[in-house]
């Protein structure tokens, strides 16, 4: 194990071996709360009691009968009987235990507007706004969408909802209006709780106009609240549209919180699918409110004088289980930043740090590779020393960018939590627990306490040491309830590639022989491009829908910045005219039928496409084109002169 001295001046090739080691600090270690495995040796003795314990924690109204009901795999019920309210959790009980002024929210515009927002704060306007969303006649069970910017709005409106029992949707502000259509559809919502706009990189997303769009196809929609954040000129529909902050002017100030039992649906967020038509994972109450608020607790070792930060959208799983759920179950302070990392300048991230004295940092291993190119003189110009912990989430973390967010990030005295988790997992499940773990540069290390992950080979044997397949053996508490309407495609996507108790995550991983996990990666069709799982038939879907083209295909390759990219593979339609810059024309037509996250780095125009002679596209052919390697088998190729031209294409683009 390498002393403080040795770990502070590692080269970077040395910190990517494999076997190479960090230890924590001695200063991190002095104050940290886990600082043995005895919370992991609770967890091997009796996994149930284990999360039974850690259940307990929350405020419950009435207690479960049954700890786990896992009868009917792959359903599972957790805290069966048992009843409790999110809200109240996330809240109430921390106003009774004598914390209504504690600071919940610090927030930072992109406009350097500010806001700060107490636990009293917070649970006055939750209050107002759940009895505006029932006065819309919005009831328990009913599903409301949220599709508003980062403003502390779009926090309160998810605790609204959870506090009467309705189930919130969250929309990425950035997704489309087709986008948010059709998660407005696939669950019926009845209100949306939308902005005029919203800022980013200095401009205004009218937001407004795309939920207008948007909604003219959702004839569930009843009722449209309009947060005023940026005083754009809004065209609003009388008897539909109300301003947000004009009913609540005139709401009565308490609602009693609805009792939930723990299965009662939280949430619905929608993630991409193989199929093109995103997925709604459902989430219920008492378990996933037990694996965030545990793994918030144990993977940040969270301390009640802390300043967390988490750099996601609540449109992600990422917000609702880090900023939303987990750290407010715990009391914690927060900041919340509206815009860019890079504006005005590329050291915003670094300034809001020094600002307000952040201790606790979790950003995307993306956001880290854009801050390496922009040179270490923007974070060396600020003052970091009020961090204490680092995490990483949204995809594996290339050794690299690990190193360099200890050094010029940590100022190498901070550890690395490296997370994998899933929307589907609700919580973290592999991380480095920071007081007793070893990190090694790009490993996520080892699973958490009370939770069964295995790689396994294609016969479900599992593998010691070397890769394979990622699976969980047992269910956790925040696992997905399902997909919401469709509990078929929720057995066949996840539980049908070996038997419905083995969960398969779609991720390839190997093991070291100090049993860490270091994650592969997709093994299906699902693109990480800046850590969002994007679907490469949702893409191939919005380019086909243009007139011009007859056929695509849709790859992710490796991007230094993003993990993957969006490369295209496009053949247009005969006799149709040609188009000045078509290669633009389809990625602005991609970004407006999705959402500017899935706007392609590449399109390449070709007169084919490689197919087997059943006519199926060998996208693993493409794959091996954009990553520049030896083509694997093309023995059941119609045309093997197709890929042939197609790599020459895509070098001539490269280059």
């Amino acid at each position: 194990m390498p002393n403080s001295k040795q770990k502070n001046h590692a080269n970077v090739s040395t910190l990517l071996d494999e076997s190479r080691i960090f230890s924590p600090s001695k200063k991190f270690l002095s104050n940290v709360q886990i600082k043995d495995d005895s919370l992991i040796k609770k967890a091997a003795q009796d996994r149930l009691a284990f999360w039974a314990q850690w259940a307990s924690k929350l405020t419950w109204s009435k207690p479960w009968d049954k700890i786990l009901d896992w009868t009917d795999a792959p359903f599972a019920k957790w805290f069966v009987g048992g009843k409790l309210n999110a809200c109240v959790n996330c809240v109430d009980r921390h106003i009774k235990a004598g914390k209504g002024q504690k600071k919940a929210f610090i927030w930072v515009g992109e406009n350097s507007d500010q806001r700060t927002l107490t636990y009293a704060d917070v649970f006055a306007e939750v209050n107002k706004l759940a009895n505006v969303i029932k006065d819309l006649g919005i009831t328990k069970g009913d599903r409301v969408a949220i599709y508003l910017p980062m403003v502390p709005e779009a926090m309160i409106s998810m605790l609204a909802c959870a506090r009467i029992g309705a189930v919130h949707t969250v929309v990425f502000g950035g997704f489309s209006a087709d986008s948010l259509q059709s998660r407005i559809n696939d669950c019926e919502a009845k209100l949306l709780i939308t902005a005029d706009g919203g800022y980013r990189r200095g401009n205004v997303l009218l937001l407004k106009e795309i939920a207008d769009k948007a909604i003219t196809g959702c004839p569930s929609v009843k009722n449209v609240l309009v947060v005023q954040r940026t005083k754009s000129s809004v065209k609003m529909i009388s008897q539909r549209d109300h301003w947000y902050h004009e009913l609540l002017a005139k709401a009565k100030p308490q609602c009693p919180p609805e009792e939930m039992d723990s299965e009662d649906l939280l949430f619905i967020l929608y993630t991409s699918g193989t199929t093109g038509k995103p997925k709604g994972i459902i989430h219920t109450t008492g378990g996933y409110m037990t694996g965030v608020a545990a793994t918030t607790k144990w993977v940040f070792d969270l301390q009640d004088e802390d300043i967390f930060w988490c750099t996601a959208d609540v449109g992600w799983i990422t917000g609702h289980s880090y900023i939303v759920y987990g750290p407010m179950a715990n009391g914690a302070t927060q900041v919340i930043y509206e815009g860019s990392p890079d504006f005005p300048q590329r050291n915003r991230f670094w300034k809001i740090i020094e600002e307000h004295k952040v201790s606790i940092f979790y950003t995307a291993p993306t956001a880290i590779r854009a801050f390496m190119k922009w040179g270490i003189e923007w974070p060396k110009g600020c003052d970091l020393s009020s961090l204490r912990l680092l995490g990483s989430v949204g995809e594996p973390i290339n050794p690299e960018a690990w190193v360099w967010y200890h050094e010029h990030i940590g100022r190498s005295n901070c550890p690395i939590v490296d997370t994998w988790w899933q929307t589907e997992t609700g919580c973290i499940l592999i991380s480095p627990l920071a007081g007793i773990t070893d990190l090694k540069p790009g490993s996520a290390t080892k699973s958490l306490p009370g939770i069964d992950v295995k790689i396994i080979n294609e016969d479900a044997k599992e593998i010691k040491e070397g890769g394979g397949f990622l699976v969980l053996t047992s269910p956790w508490p925040s696992m997905l309830r399902g997909i919401y309407g469709d509990p078929k495609r929720y057995k066949e996507t996840y539980w049908s590639k070996w038997s419905e108790n083995i969960y398969f995550t779609g991720d390839g991983a190997k093991k070291d022989t100090d049993g860490y996990f270091w994650l592969l990666g997709r093994v299906d069709d699902i693109m990480l491009v800046a850590g969002h799982n994007i679907s490469t038939m949702e893409v191939e879907s919005a380019l086909v829908d243009h007139p011009a083209v007859a056929e695509a295909a849709v790859i992710g390759a490796t991007d230094e910045i993003k993990g993957q990219a969006i490369v295209a593979f496009v053949t247009l339609k005969e006799g149709k005219p040609s188009l000045d810059r078509i290669e633009d024309i389809l990625k602005a037509h991609v970004a407006n039928k999705i959402g500017a996250i899935a706007r392609p780095r590449q399109i390449i125009l070709t007169a084919d496409l490689p197919k087997t002679r059943s006519g199926k596209i060998m996208r693993r052919l493409l794959r091996d084109v954009a990553e520049g390697r030896a083509l694997g088998d093309v023995t059941t190729l119609a045309d093997v002169e197709v890929v042939e031209a197609l790599k020459k294409k895509y070098e001539h683009v490269e280059s």
